[in-house]
């Protein structure tokens, strides 16, 4: 997994680089086909913003988090995005159970039929 961290208005550090990607790469051990994640670190007046993009196989997840501190909103980015990689996980394996057991409910109907 790639991880690239860009800041605006913002000089990225190496400590806030490191802990960006230190909470970002934990979105691994959820669903292990996260092909690269771009993060954008701005401030805008007092607050502090968060936003990432994640490519994954099959879709495109954004977040973004803003509070009074950066750490904060980096934190607040990392649990949007486990949520909506948990979320995306379950629709693809939900998806592919649903249509497996729909099938075969069909194929029992139509054995018991006969």
């Amino acid at each position: 997994m790639q991880i690239s961290v860009s800041g605006q208005h913002l000089e990225v550090t190496d400590s806030l680089r490191e802990y960006v990607i230190s909470k970002l790469s934990k979105l691994e051990r959820h669903f292990d086909k996260v092909t690269n994640v771009h993060a954008v670190l701005s401030v805008e007046k007092l607050r502090q913003k968060a936003e990432a993009t994640i490519h994954i196989n099959g879709a495109n997840l954004f977040a973004d988090a803003e509070k009074d501190n950066m750490y904060a909103a980096i934190d607040s980015l990392s649990d949007k995005l486990d949520r909506q990689i948990k979320r995306h996980k379950e629709k693809r394996s939900d998806h592919h159970r649903g249509s497996s057991s729909a099938m075969q409910a069909s194929l029992s109907a139509e054995s018991e039929g006969e």
